[in-house]
């Protein structure tokens, strides 16, 4: 009987069984803990909502919130995120979202939203952000993304909201609808490389190496969908070596993503250079079922005009 059990654990079906276990256990720890957070936002926007309504129809000043602080800590001294401060944030929260009918449209929506991110991230929006439409596309993202907090907070900081979308590019006239609408959402510009710690003057190659040093933090610039695959990438045509700066797979759009870093201004040639490189990418590496490779130029400066004459005609 033991023998038969050893036996049972090295087979393929026990492995992918135990596979399965383990996928549907982690799979109801992330929904647990989903629901644990939505509960407690649903929690504090009630005590936020208690609160208030408490100040306008008793005339409770703020004082109230100093006590309800001591007296929580005092008779609920292992239940922690009750300090003055947090309690503020309560009745701020409250008070933002009391009504929430700005886009009537889309409340069932903007409801879920606020109560599946994290409360930190909550905080963040409401005293970073005054525009609740605004706000709306960072829930998005948080969720979309799986922002951190402080992931969040340099979004913000680089105004992401206003870089959702590139501007000169030939998706629209190379690539079927569908694809072509989720490039161009995929792709934003420009693109802020804030974090690197780099000096003028620099070369390419130093540019290149010090993205590659702060890879998550490339990542989370370019947006979701990313996947690295190498850097000075190699490849070979009849008998000469070339190299792509930076090679990523997109997971979304089924297709490599062929990045070429420029030190200055965009010049006409640099298109040409990446047409190039996209080509030998889809004969050598692309699979049947990919889609085209797509290429981004990432440079200093750019003449919108010299740019869209450029990538006319290109394939």
């Amino acid at each position: 009987m033991k023998k038969n059990q050893i036996e049972l654990t090295n087979t393929k079906k026990y492995n992918t069984f135990l596979t399965e276990i383990k996928e549907q256990i982690k799979t109801s720890q992330t929904r647990a803990i989903s629901s644990v957070n939505s509960e407690m936002i649903i929690l504090y926007y009630n005590i936020g909502k208690a609160i208030h309504q408490k100040q306008e129809r008793e005339g409770w000043g703020a004082k109230v919130i100093e006590k309800i602080s001591l007296d929580l800590k005092n008779e609920l001294p292992k239940i922690k995120g009750f300090s003055q401060r947090n309690i503020k944030r309560m009745v701020r929260f409250y008070r933002e979202y009391s009504d929430i009918t700005f886009m009537p449209q889309a409340v069932a929506q903007i409801e879920q939203l606020i109560f599946s991110i994290p409360w930190g991230h909550n905080t963040v929006l409401i005293e970073k952000i005054e525009d609740k439409e605004i706000r709306l596309f960072y829930m998005q993202q948080i969720i979309k993304m799986g922002y951190s907090r402080s992931m969040l907070v340099d979004a913000i900081k680089s105004q992401l909201h206003l870089r959702n979308s590139i501007t000169s590019s030939n998706f629209k006239t190379l690539l079927p609808p569908v694809q072509s609408g989720l490039a161009i959402e995929s792709f934003k510009d420009p693109y802020l490389f804030d974090f690197l710690t780099i000096d003028e003057p620099f070369r390419e190659r130093e540019l290149e190496l010090n993205l590659v040093k702060h890879m998550e933090k490339i990542l989370l610039e370019l947006g979701s969908g990313f996947a690295f695959v190498g850097r000075q990438y190699h490849l070979e045509v009849s008998d000469k070596d070339f190299y792509i700066d930076l090679l990523f797979y997109h997971l979304k759009l089924r297709s490599y993503v062929v990045i070429e870093l420029k030190k200055g201004e965009f010049k006409p040639s640099y298109s040409g250079q990446i047409n190039f490189y996209c080509s030998v990418v889809d004969d050598v590496l692309a699979h049947e079922n990919d889609n085209p490779p797509i290429g981004l130029i990432l440079c200093q400066e750019k003449d919108e005009i010299v740019a869209e004459y450029s990538l006319r005609n290109m394939s």
